[in-house]
């Protein structure tokens, strides 16, 4: 084959510049995704969070200390955070009075605040009511052999056990909404039912046990 040596060929390349531009948009890309995948997350758990009924919004510490104070120990509700940094904050009482405890969000994650906590290594949930989910289970059986419960730093010194047993209820749920609560705690089947495809739907919308 006979090649033409006169014939000139275009060459291609990136500069350094536009090389930095697709680096820069890829990053940002990916970062949006991150962000959208954030939020529908986000979104997720608080749509499970307001048919809870012990959601109670943007209350205050003082607020929520006030309510629980004379409520039995392991009585908590669940409420906004008052810190930038985190979106959820539990309020329980305590043997040592209310106490306050964070919930933090990390990639794509809730967990509680590993900070003020004894126990290091902590859970990581989907959603927030699986995360409290966990912990009230883990609280009601710790005195039947069931686990050790949480244990929180209590000033000056010592530490505190951290129940979760019983929810404060900021709005009393519907009658339907405790019926389906009993009925996920006595099965894990719900489509194997003999139920209308509307109850299942309503009974699936919301899964867990608390």
């Amino acid at each position: 084959m006979l090649i033409d040596k006169t014939r000139t060929f275009p060459m291609t390349c990136h500069s350094s510049d536009s090389t930095e531009a697709i680096g820069n948009q890829r990053r940002s890309e990916s970062e949006s995704r991150v962000v959208d995948s954030d939020q529908s997350r986000i979104a997720a758990a608080m749509k499970d969070l307001k048919k809870t009924g012990w959601y109670w919004g943007s209350l205050t510490a003082n607020e929520a200390k006030e309510i629980l104070q004379d409520a039995a120990e392991g009585t908590f509700l669940l409420r906004d955070s008052s810190q930038q940094d985190y979106l959820f904050t539990i309020s329980a009482m305590t043997s040592a009075g209310p106490t306050n405890l964070r919930i933090e969000y990390k990639d794509g994650k809730f967990k509680l605040d590993s900070v003020v906590l004894v126990k290091p290594k902590l859970k990581q949930f989907d959603s927030v009511v699986h995360l409290v989910e966990h912990y009230v289970l883990l609280s009601r059986t710790s005195g039947r052999g069931g686990g050790k419960p949480l244990t929180s730093q209590a000033p000056p010194n010592g530490t505190v056990q951290l129940l979760m047993t019983t929810p404060i209820y900021a709005a009393m749920p519907s009658l339907q909404h405790l019926c389906r609560i009993s009925i996920n705690k006595a099965s894990r089947r719900i489509q194997d039912l003999p139920l209308p495809n509307r109850l299942k739907d309503y009974l699936t919308d919301y899964v867990y046990h608390v």
